[in-house]
């Protein structure tokens, strides 16, 4: 069900083709097996951003919070996330677009976007810390902000555009990063 989904994304033309029928019809199985399976559009979606999450190695992301060095923290934060919105990119443009027009994969990315928030908050936070590390009058919220923009799904694909590999794209995300960090 969850292959059905993200190939009814990848294929769908309209917003409106993406709904529980279609991907149960998709999957082949009745409308009530998705429901018992994920019990709403919701958790489907739940569903399918997890898989999505295991195809991009987000995984790899504990290891990240584990770094001695905020800094290199951040880095391979941004590594990372870069990894995830490359896994597959057209599912990725699809769900992003859908959560502006449908209030419930609005809801799972917006949750998903304050979970990555709140990951950058406690790197800035071990920043904050860390000799020589971030000056105390900076609004943190204000830099959680533009590092989240900086991290986004939306950044990444911009700056990839048609055929840039994940390894071309962050030493640029962590450049722009680093640059501020230094305002």
């Amino acid at each position: 069900m969850i292959d059905a989904a993200r190939a009814l994304l990848a294929e769908t033309t309209s917003y409106t083709a993406f709904t529980l029928d279609a991907v149960a019809k998709r999957a082949d199985v009745a409308r009530a097996t998705v429901y018992y399976q994920f019990g709403s559009k919701s958790g489907l979606l739940e569903a399918l951003c997890d898989d999505l999450a295991a195809s991009g190695q987000m995984g790899d992301l504990s290891q990240v919070f584990t770094s001695p060095d905020p800094l290199d923290a951040l880095h391979g934060f941004v590594a990372a996330f870069a990894r995830f919105w490359a896994a597959d990119r057209i599912v990725m443009r699809r769900l992003r677009a859908l959560a502006h027009l449908d209030p419930d994969v609005g809801a799972v990315i917006a949750a998903r976007d304050d979970r990555n928030r709140q990951g950058l908050r406690v790197i800035l936070g071990r920043l904050a810390e860390h000799p020589g590390g971030l000056t105390p009058s900076r609004d943190p919220e204000a830099l959680v902000s533009v590092l989240h923009t900086l991290t986004s799904f939306e950044t990444f694909d911009s700056l990839a555009g048609p055929d840039r590999t994940p390894t071309e794209v962050v030493p640029v995300v962590v450049a722009l990063v680093d640059a501020a960090l230094e305002q």
